[in-house]
């Protein structure tokens, strides 16, 4: 018989460190899943990943923004022009921090 990776009691000490109230159906079904989970990445264990990499994407990444060009831009005056309230060259807006 395969020896258990993970049993219920250490299923009830993961969920009590979460906080988590778990039914009794509960803790047998994510005993389960966590046995499940656990295997394969025991699996994963044995491949051989001494000539790969590290990485962070598994696909090359590539910037995909536009190049900065320069264009119109309105002046303060104009931005300013249709503001409900306004003092000196700012919008004016009612006071939210106490």
């Amino acid at each position: 018989m395969k020896k258990k990776i993970i049993d219920i009691d250490q299923v009830r000490y993961i969920a009590h460190l979460a906080r988590l109230d778990l039914s009794p159906q509960e803790e047998e079904k994510f005993t389960h899943q966590l046995e499940r989970i656990l295997s394969y990445v025991e699996k994963l264990q044995e491949l051989d990943t001494k000539d790969i990499p590290p990485t962070s994407h598994v696909l090359a990444v590539n910037n995909v923004f536009r190049e900065d060009e320069l264009s119109f831009s309105l002046s303060s005056q104009e931005a300013l022009s249709n503001a409900p309230s306004r003092k000196d060259s700012y919008f004016k807006v009612p006071k939210i921090v106490g």
